[in-house]
């Protein structure tokens, strides 16, 4: 017999917002896989990739590589492709968790509404143990086939992302994304640590450019979807400082944005002409960011924020290919 239903308290929206309509019927939506009891999932195998959140992981197994790539030490190839299987399932299992908790704030923005949970195929409690499971076994594959150090970075990046950036700073503080850019900045270093059993001061450059980066990337994507923010109760800096504040922050953070990048030649550990190109990277960066300062207040077609937006997806990727190239070229070096 189906119990009593009352709206959850513990997962309004931010700065202080009660239940939505669209978080009730989110609520509601959750209620109904509750009370589905031994029903059978109807969701399919794509609903279950889609959970994992495979663009995002796709940046994380690159960014994983270059680490593995870069450390300059020698790369058992098994080994490595096991390590990079286990932090790819690692942040598939932080993509599962996060669209298990924020199912009912993503079904009230239109980029996330069509998502497995909120969409209704895939019930929350399913991409819970999902999430769960995948958890465990790539821990423990990276535990077993590297060093318990990476194994324990990636359990590390696993909790921030799931826990500390999900459920608790995303709804309740601006800087959220700021703090947040932790979960998605130590891939790199996981990757370093699989091949090294160890963390250097090249890997944690690394991190600080994936970490400098994250809050301008989002911020310039949180200025043109403010919207679907505010109507899920998500502090995001546009709703809970302003526009013009956000572009501000954008522009200060593309500084040192630009000059992370380039220090890897400064130490030695990268070559010159990545360099001049990361440096190059950089110049594009900070331009585009000083649009999105000039952008005036009643351009509601925010193509500033969204070319900036667009151009931080390559512009991470290419500074990361960069180095990966780099490394490359660095062990044909060395082995001649």
């Amino acid at each position: 017999m189906p119990h009593e239903w009352k709206p959850p308290a513990g997962k309004a929206g931010g700065f202080g917002q009660t239940e939505t309509p669209d978080q009730v019927r989110m609520a509601l939506i959750e209620h109904r896989f509750e009370d589905a009891g031994s029903r059978v999932s109807e969701a399919t195998p794509g609903d279950y990739l889609a959970l994992l959140k495979p663009r995002v992981m796709s940046l994380v197994v690159f960014t994983a590589f270059v680490g593995m790539m870069t450390a300059q030490a020698p790369v058992n190839p098994l080994i490595a492709a096991f390590s990079i299987l286990a932090i790819a399932v690692g942040a598939g299992a932080s993509g599962a968790l996060n669209m298990w908790y924020d199912a009912d704030i993503d079904a009230v923005m239109s980029r996330t509404a069509n998502r497995p949970v909120p969409s209704g195929r895939v019930a929350p409690r399913e991409a819970l143990a999902f999430g769960l499971v995948l958890s465990a076994l790539s821990v423990m594959t990276l535990g077993l086939v590297a060093n318990w150090l990476a194994a324990g970075l990636l359990a590390f990046t696993i909790f921030f992302y799931a826990v500390i950036y999900t459920i608790w700073l995303k709804r309740w503080t601006p800087q959220n994304i700021v703090i947040g850019g932790a979960a998605g900045a130590f891939p790199p270093v996981v990757g370093w640590a699989a091949v090294t059993g160890d963390v250097s001061l090249f890997a944690l450059v690394q991190f600080l450019i994936i970490f400098l980066w994250t809050p301008p990337h989002f911020w310039a994507l949180a200025l043109f979807k403010s919207g679907d923010y505010e109507r899920a109760g998500v502090p995001m800096m546009p709703n809970v400082a302003g526009e013009a504040s956000t572009r501000r922050q954008i522009f200060a953070y593309s500084l040192p944005v630009a000059v992370v990048a380039v220090i890897p030649a400064l130490i030695g550990a990268a070559s010159l002409a990545y360099g001049l190109f990361a440096g190059a990277l950089g110049v594009v960066f900070v331009f585009h960011a000083w649009k999105v300062l000039r952008m005036e207040d009643a351009d509601r077609g925010m193509r500033p924020a969204k070319v900036l937006f667009t151009y931080s997806v390559f512009y991470l990727f290419a500074v990361f290919a960069a180095l990966l190239a780099d490394g490359i070229v660095g062990r044909i070096g060395a082995a001649g």
